[in-house]
């Protein structure tokens, strides 16, 4: 199938807007740890880390794209655990969500600390090694995020309407276009959330609800029953809702603190 025979019909337009505006939000949370960890490197270096982290989570999601059948095979049993309080199976793709959920929350929980207790001695140095070291944690971060993001590219997109290379195509550019836009928009989203203390706390909230999220959801990947429960998804829905919701409350209070005069 040729490029442009694939965006022939409307329902290929429509895919790509919708998918583009999905990859966009489910990155809001990768915006926001990207903010915080290129925050603690030398000004001139956070542009970088920036954009190379956005970029490197362009190409994961790309790559991913290409072995899609190798991404859904990681759901395929490992092992099993049948003990009497917990059985389930283990997969390659509830291994590495499940990780990046951890990480997720001892990084969120410890920059908290780091704020709570005026803790300053985090490298700002602006080296090579903590740019280099930011990057990192970016890019281990935005391999679990793009699992989560390709999954939801393929749910949405339809392989038989588009046939093989046009739900491709479609998906890439998808990915493009909204890494494209969080590049531009990276910049003054971290400016916002680091001039702002109480901001970069919800941030880092957040990101502890994703962490929270993640570990269910690695859970459900496997159908693990805790004392004969299953372990059930936390809708996605729910959490952004918050978000938006703590966000918009947190935009009131500034606007009120900003209005409000000093009493003489």
């Amino acid at each position: 199938m040729e490029l442009l025979d694939v965006f022939s019909s409307a329902n290929a337009w429509f895919a790509l807007l919708t998918l583009t505006f999905l990859e966009i939000v489910l990155g809001i949370d990768n915006i926001v740890f990207i903010s915080i960890v290129s925050n603690k490197i030398d000004p001139k270096d956070q542009r970088k880390a920036r954009n190379t982290g956005l970029f490197l989570a362009m190409l994961f999601r790309i790559a991913l794209l290409f072995g899609i059948q190798w991404v859904v095979s990681l759901n395929q049993p490992l092992f099993y655990i049948n003990w009497s309080w917990l059985h389930g199976y283990v997969t390659g793709q509830s291994i590495i969500i499940f990780l990046g959920g951890l990480f997720l929350l001892y990084k969120s929980v410890s920059e908290i600390h780091h704020k709570i207790e005026g803790d300053e001695h985090l490298e700002v140095s602006g080296s090579k090694s903590s740019l280099w070291g930011s990057i990192i944690q970016i890019a281990l971060l935005n391999l679990v995020f793009s699992f989560d993001s390709i999954l939801t590219a393929v749910g949405l997109v339809s392989f038989k309407e588009f046939g093989n290379d046009g739900a491709l195509i479609i998906m890439i550019l998808a990915v493009v276009f909204s890494i494209a836009i969080m590049m531009l928009f990276a910049g003054p989203v971290s400016k916002f959330v680091n001039d702002h203390p109480t901001i970069q706390i919800l941030g880092l909230s957040f990101l502890i609800l994703i962490g929270v999220m993640l570990l269910a959801e690695s859970s459900h990947l496997g159908h693990f029953s805790l004392f004969g429960q299953e372990v059930g998804i936390i809708p996605k829905g729910y959490l952004y809702f918050a978000i938006f919701f703590s966000l918009a409350v947190e935009f009131i209070n500034m606007k009120i603190k900003k209005n409000t005069k000093p009493s003489l």
